[in-house]
C-alpha cells in the first residue's frame, strides 16, 4: 500500500461520515415534530409562506427546507389553498396533506325558511365566515345582481337551504351559491305560470315573502296567497303585519297598536301603502313560492277570499268584511 494511502481512507470516511451526519440532521428537521394545529393558507400563497406558516405552527422544524421539499417535489404547484388541521408527521405527509391529500375543512350551514339577510349575515359570521362583508354585497351586489332582481337589494332571493363552504369562502362566493340554488326554482314551468299569472319574479318572490312570514303552516300557504293575490288585483292594501315589524326592524310578536307601529311612515308599511313593498322581507322557501303559483282564490261557494287571521292555532278566511268581523267575534277574546 503506498505511503499515505490510510489517510485518503480516513478522509474518505470522515466526508461519508458528515454526509450521513447532514443527512440524518435534515431528515431530523423534515421528520414527525408530533404537533398538532390548524393552517390556513390562503389564495396565493408561495412555498416559502406556506412553510414558514407550519414551522410557527411547528408542524415543521425547518421551514427553509421544507420550502426546499415543496419546490424539488414540485407539490408547490399543487398546493390548495384553504383551512386544514394538520399533524406534524413528517415532510412527505404534510406536502402530501396540502396538496390535494386532504380535503380542507368546510362548514355547513342550514339556512331556514323565512330568514332575514340579516340573519344569514348573522349565521355566517358566528361560523368565522364573511358575514358583515355578504351583507354588504346583499344590499349592494354590483354586477352580481340577476337582471329579474328589480331592486337593489337581493333580499328574498338567498334560498333557505343546506349549503357547505370551504373557510376561506369569500362574501361573493357564498352569494353566488345562494343565488344558484335560487336559480335552481326558476323553471321553465314556473316561468310560464308566472307568465300565465302576469307576475314578475321580483313580485313573485316579494309576496311569497309575506306568506312566508304570515303562515303559521305549510298548509295555510295557498289560501294565504289567494287572499293577497286577490286584493292585489282589487287595488286593496294588503295590510300585513309582517311587512310592518320588517319596516320597523322589529320580531313580529314585538308590534304594538298602541306605540303607533302600524302608523309607521314606510313604503314597507302595507297598511298605508297598497301594492307590494319595495323588497321582499324575507327569504321565503319553496313551499311559499309554490302557494303564490298554485294560491286558492276562492272559498266553497266561488267567492273570492279577501280577509283572514288566525285565531286557536287556525287560519278563518272570509270573503268580506262582515264575515270577517263575525269570525273574529267568535274565535278572538
Amino acid at each position: 500500500m503506498p505511503e499515505g494511502r490510510p489517510w485518503v481512507l480516513r478522509g474518505v470516511y470522515l466526508l461519508f461520515g458528515l454526509f450521513a451526519l447532514l443527512l440524518a440532521y435534515a431528515l431530523w428537521l423534515l421528520g414527525p415534530t408530533g404537533r398538532e394545529g390548524l393552517v390556513r393558507l390562503e389564495r396565493g400563497m408561495d412555498a416559502s409562506k406556506v412553510a414558514r406558516l407550519l414551522e410557527e405552527r411547528g408542524l415543521v422544524r425547518s421551514g427553509s427546507l421544507f420550502s426546499f421539499y415543496l419546490r424539488f417535489s414540485r407539490r408547490d404547484r399543487l398546493l390548495v389553498p384553504g383551512v386544514y388541521r394538520l399533524k406534524g408527521e413528517g415532510a412527505f405527509h404534510l406536502a402530501r396533506a396540502l396538496s390535494g391529500g386532504q380535503p380542507p375543512l368546510t362548514v355547513t350551514l342550514t339556512f331556514p325558511e323565512g330568514l332575514r339577510a340579516v340573519d344569514y349575515a348573522r349565521r355566517l359570521s358566528e361560523a368565522g365566515l364573511p358575514g358583515e362583508a355578504f351583507l354588504a354585497r346583499v344590499r349592494d351586489p354590483g354586477p352580481l345582481k340577476p337582471p329579474y332582481v328589480e331592486a337593489q337589494s337581493l333580499e328574498g332571493f338567498l334560498f333557505p337551504a343546506t349549503y357547505t363552504f370551504d373557510l376561506l369562502a369569500g362574501a361573493e362566493e357564498i352569494l353566488k351559491a345562494l343565488l344558484r340554488r335560487f336559480e335552481e326554482e326558476l323553471t321553465p314551468e314556473v316561468r310560464e305560470k308566472l307568465r300565465a299569472r302576469g307576475l314578475s319574479v321580483q313580485a313573485w318572490v316579494s309576496l311569497a315573502s309575506i306568506v312566508q312570514v304570515e303562515a303559521g303552516s305549510v298548509e295555510e300557504m295557498p289560501r294565504i296567497a289567494g287572499v293577497f293575490l286577490n286584493r292585489l288585483e282589487r287595488g286593496m292594501p294588503l295590510q300585513a303585519d309582517p311587512t310592518v315589524a320588517y319596516a320597523l326592524d322589529k320580531p313580529l310578536d314585538a308590534l304594538s297598536r298602541k306605540a303607533g307601529d302600524f302608523l309607521v311612515d314606510s313604503p314597507y308599511n302595507t297598511y298605508r301603502y297598497k301594492g307590494l313593498p319595495p323588497t321582499p322581507i324575507s327569504n321565503p322557501g319553496r313551499a311559499a313560492l309554490l302557494s303564490v303559483l298554485e294560491p286558492v282564490l276562492t272559498d266553497e261557494r266561488g267567492r273570492p277570499l279577501l280577509y283572514f287571521f288566525h285565531a286557536q292555532g287556525r287560519l278563518f278566511t272570509s270573503p268580506d268584511f262582515e264575515t270577517h268581523l263575525r269570525l273574529l267575534s267568535l274565535h278572538r277574546p
